[in-house]
Protein backbone atom coordinates (compact mmCIF):
# COMPACT_ATOMS: atom_id res chain seq x y z
CA UNK A 1 0.00 0.00 0.00
CA UNK A 2 1.38 3.33 -0.97
CA UNK A 3 2.31 6.00 2.21
CA UNK A 4 -0.02 9.15 1.01
CA UNK A 5 0.52 13.09 2.34
CA UNK A 6 -2.55 12.29 4.91
CA UNK A 7 -1.43 9.09 6.08
CA UNK A 8 2.02 11.23 7.63
CA UNK A 9 -0.12 14.16 8.57
CA UNK A 10 -2.88 13.01 9.77
CA UNK A 11 -1.01 10.16 12.16
CA UNK A 12 0.66 13.15 13.84
CA UNK A 13 -2.52 13.91 15.25
CA UNK A 14 -3.93 10.08 15.67
CA UNK A 15 -0.60 8.93 17.72
CA UNK A 16 -0.91 11.97 20.01
CA UNK A 17 -4.72 11.07 21.09
CA UNK A 18 -3.46 7.18 21.13
CA UNK A 19 -1.07 8.20 23.50
CA UNK A 20 -3.81 10.35 25.50
CA UNK A 21 -4.54 8.33 29.53
CA UNK A 22 -8.21 8.01 28.54
CA UNK A 23 -7.89 6.96 25.17
CA UNK A 24 -9.52 3.14 24.71
CA UNK A 25 -10.06 2.82 20.72
CA UNK A 26 -10.01 4.54 17.33
CA UNK A 27 -12.06 3.12 14.30
CA UNK A 28 -12.79 4.45 10.79
CA UNK A 29 -16.39 6.26 10.99
CA UNK A 30 -19.20 4.53 9.90
CA UNK A 31 -22.74 5.17 9.48
CA UNK A 32 -25.01 3.13 8.73
CA UNK A 33 -23.34 1.68 5.80
CA UNK A 34 -21.65 4.49 5.04
CA UNK A 35 -17.67 5.34 5.73
CA UNK A 36 -16.62 8.94 5.96
CA UNK A 37 -13.25 9.49 4.94
CA UNK A 38 -10.32 11.04 7.49
CA UNK A 39 -13.30 10.96 9.75
CA UNK A 40 -13.04 8.30 13.07
CA UNK A 41 -14.74 7.06 16.21
CA UNK A 42 -12.54 8.04 19.33
CA UNK A 43 -13.58 5.74 22.37
CA UNK A 44 -17.66 5.59 22.30
CA UNK A 45 -18.66 9.12 22.60
CA UNK A 46 -17.34 11.30 20.28
CA UNK A 47 -15.51 11.72 16.53
CA UNK A 48 -12.95 13.55 14.98
CA UNK A 49 -12.52 14.66 11.34
CA UNK A 50 -8.95 15.44 10.09
CA UNK A 51 -7.84 18.45 7.69
CA UNK A 52 -4.46 19.13 7.22
CA UNK A 53 -2.19 21.99 5.65
CA UNK A 54 1.18 21.68 4.87
CA UNK A 55 2.51 25.07 5.01
CA UNK A 56 1.16 28.82 5.84
CA UNK A 57 0.23 31.34 2.88
CA UNK A 58 2.50 34.53 2.44
CA UNK A 59 0.49 36.09 5.39
CA UNK A 60 1.30 33.37 7.85
CA UNK A 61 -2.39 31.84 7.79
CA UNK A 62 -3.23 27.86 7.22
CA UNK A 63 -6.17 27.44 4.93
CA UNK A 64 -8.68 24.61 5.55
CA UNK A 65 -11.12 24.27 2.76
CA UNK A 66 -14.68 23.04 3.79
CA UNK A 67 -17.35 22.13 0.52
CA UNK A 68 -20.39 21.93 0.43
CA UNK A 69 -20.65 18.14 0.67
CA UNK A 70 -17.90 17.66 3.46
CA UNK A 71 -20.28 20.69 5.52
CA UNK A 72 -22.76 18.23 4.86
CA UNK A 73 -20.93 15.23 6.13
CA UNK A 74 -20.21 16.78 9.11
CA UNK A 75 -23.81 17.39 10.16
CA UNK A 76 -24.75 13.84 9.28
CA UNK A 77 -21.36 12.66 11.95
CA UNK A 78 -22.62 15.40 14.16
CA UNK A 79 -26.31 14.26 14.34
CA UNK A 80 -24.97 10.09 14.69
CA UNK A 81 -22.84 10.66 17.66
CA UNK A 82 -22.40 12.47 21.11
CA UNK A 83 -19.59 15.18 19.71
CA UNK A 84 -17.26 16.24 16.74
CA UNK A 85 -14.16 17.83 16.53
CA UNK A 86 -12.55 19.06 13.86
CA UNK A 87 -8.50 18.38 14.37
CA UNK A 88 -6.73 21.22 12.32
CA UNK A 89 -2.86 19.56 11.71
CA UNK A 90 -0.46 22.79 10.89
CA UNK A 91 2.43 20.48 9.35
CA UNK A 92 5.39 23.02 9.06
CA UNK A 93 4.01 24.99 12.53
CA UNK A 94 4.12 21.49 13.92
CA UNK A 95 0.84 22.83 16.00
CA UNK A 96 -2.90 20.83 16.10
CA UNK A 97 -5.58 22.76 16.00
CA UNK A 98 -8.97 20.71 17.79
CA UNK A 99 -11.83 23.06 17.27
CA UNK A 100 -15.34 21.84 18.36
CA UNK A 101 -17.83 21.60 14.98
CA UNK A 102 -19.79 24.63 16.46
CA UNK A 103 -17.14 27.18 16.08
CA UNK A 104 -16.78 26.07 12.31
CA UNK A 105 -20.72 26.70 12.33
CA UNK A 106 -20.46 30.47 14.02
CA UNK A 107 -17.84 31.15 11.28
CA UNK A 108 -19.96 29.71 8.49
CA UNK A 109 -22.80 31.68 9.98
CA UNK A 110 -20.79 35.44 10.23
CA UNK A 111 -19.61 34.71 6.98
CA UNK A 112 -22.99 34.16 5.75
CA UNK A 113 -25.06 36.74 6.78
CA UNK A 114 -21.96 38.92 5.77
CA UNK A 115 -21.98 37.83 2.58
CA UNK A 116 -26.07 37.50 2.23
CA UNK A 117 -26.00 33.76 1.09
CA UNK A 118 -24.57 30.56 0.84
CA UNK A 119 -21.13 29.55 -0.71
CA UNK A 120 -20.27 26.55 -1.89
CA UNK A 121 -17.10 26.73 0.02
CA UNK A 122 -16.01 28.29 3.30
CA UNK A 123 -12.20 28.51 4.00
CA UNK A 124 -10.91 29.15 7.66
CA UNK A 125 -7.67 30.72 8.70
CA UNK A 126 -6.03 29.60 11.16
CA UNK A 127 -3.10 31.28 12.24
CA UNK A 128 0.17 30.74 15.01
CA UNK A 129 1.04 33.40 17.16
CA UNK A 130 4.78 33.04 18.63
CA UNK A 131 4.32 31.98 21.97
CA UNK A 132 0.59 32.24 21.75
CA UNK A 133 -2.92 30.54 21.30
CA UNK A 134 -4.24 29.31 18.14
CA UNK A 135 -6.18 31.57 15.76
CA UNK A 136 -9.13 30.37 14.23
CA UNK A 137 -10.91 33.05 11.71
CA UNK A 138 -12.78 33.40 8.18
CA UNK A 139 -12.41 36.70 6.25
CA UNK A 140 -14.16 38.98 5.31
CA UNK A 141 -16.04 38.24 1.73
CA UNK A 142 -14.28 39.66 -1.29
CA UNK A 143 -10.82 40.17 1.01
CA UNK A 144 -7.75 38.74 1.50
CA UNK A 145 -6.38 39.21 5.40
CA UNK A 146 -9.29 41.20 6.46
CA UNK A 147 -10.98 39.19 9.36
CA UNK A 148 -14.43 39.09 9.72
CA UNK A 149 -15.31 39.78 13.86
CA UNK A 150 -13.20 37.72 16.51
CA UNK A 151 -11.43 35.60 16.65
CA UNK A 152 -11.45 31.46 17.72
CA UNK A 153 -8.90 31.64 19.85
CA UNK A 154 -7.89 27.79 20.44
CA UNK A 155 -5.04 27.38 23.72
CA UNK A 156 -2.24 25.74 21.79
CA UNK A 157 -2.61 22.46 24.65
CA UNK A 158 -5.85 21.73 24.21
CA UNK A 159 -5.10 18.97 22.06
CA UNK A 160 -5.64 16.31 22.50
CA UNK A 161 -6.68 16.85 25.92
CA UNK A 162 -10.63 18.72 24.99
CA UNK A 163 -11.58 14.93 23.47
CA UNK A 164 -11.43 13.77 26.73
CA UNK A 165 -13.23 16.11 28.76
Amino acid sequence: MKIRDDHFNHGAALIQIAEHPQFTAINSLRIKSSKYDNAYKVNDDLSIYLKYCSRPNNRGEYQFTFHKDQLSDLDKISKANNELFLVLVCVEGKEICCLPLERLHELIERRKASNGKAEDQYVVLLTIPPGGSLHAYISEPGTKGKKLGKDVVIPRNAFPNALFK
